[in-house]
């Protein structure tokens, strides 16, 4: 077998469909429902995306700022928070039980054990439409990463989140002033549109150089003061 052969390390179906974690050489890989979502080659993508939120907020001033994330994936974004001191809190969303185990007990352990120890962190597993929905919470910084952008998602109900409906959500959770921060595999002017319609100020995309390949983006907006 070449070493370059994916190997399956686990495979699960849930309410959600299909995820699965490979192994390609000295890599993991989460593969969701067939499609491919993120690997540990590179991370550069999931740190630009909190890197980005906070110097949203950071040209505001004001208080240390909380952070949700949505998505767990390969935990790169959750470890790069909270490396950074000044987040107060950092609030993961991942309705994926499969991945959680990865990252609490499975080969994933070795990117989050220190930041998942960090009391400043917490896992909720759960749906992100359902937490928006119901939490009583707020948050300074919502960044998003559960697909490969607004114009491809993982599930079909997970364009509910890129709809009108589902930015008003994201606007419930914000705090006046508070940034959202779209990761996706390619630019979406369209989104950029709804952005603005939802009632989002600010909107802008930012490019991120990959090894290979068109760049990705992040797509920012922010929640009027």
């Amino acid at each position: 077998m070449s070493s370059d052969a994916p190997v399956i390390l686990d495979h699960r179906h849930g309410p959600h469909g299909e995820v699965v974690l490979r192994r390609r050489g000295e890599h993991h890989e989460i593969i969701a429902n067939g499609c491919f979502l993120m690997d540990t080659s590179d991370g550069r993508s999931e740190r630009h995306l909190v890197d980005a939120a906070y110097a949203a907020l950071a040209a505001n001033g004001g208080r240390p700022p909380s952070l949700l994330l949505g998505g767990l994936g390969v935990g790169f974004s959750l470890a790069h928070a909270a490396a950074n001191p000044h987040w107060r809190h950092i609030a993961v969303v991942e309705r994926e039980q499969a991945i959680i185990d990865w990252h609490f007990s499975g080969p994933l352990a070795p990117i989050s054990t220190a930041a998942l120890a960090d009391p400043r962190s917490v896992i909720l597993s759960t749906d992100l439409l359902t937490h928006l929905r119901d939490t009583d919470d707020r948050y300074d910084a919502l960044c998003l990463d559960i697909d490969n952008g607004p114009d491809w998602t993982v599930t079909e109900d997970n364009g509910d989140l890129y709809s009108p409906t589902g930015l008003a959500l994201c606007r419930r959770v914000l705090e006046p002033g508070g940034v959202l921060a779209v990761w996706s595999a390619k630019p979406s002017p369209a989104f950029e549109e709804t952005l603005r319609n939802a009632g989002f100020k600010g909107v802008r995309t930012e490019e991120i150089q990959v090894a290979r390949g068109v760049p990705d983006v992040v797509h920012l907006a922010v929640e009027p003061a």
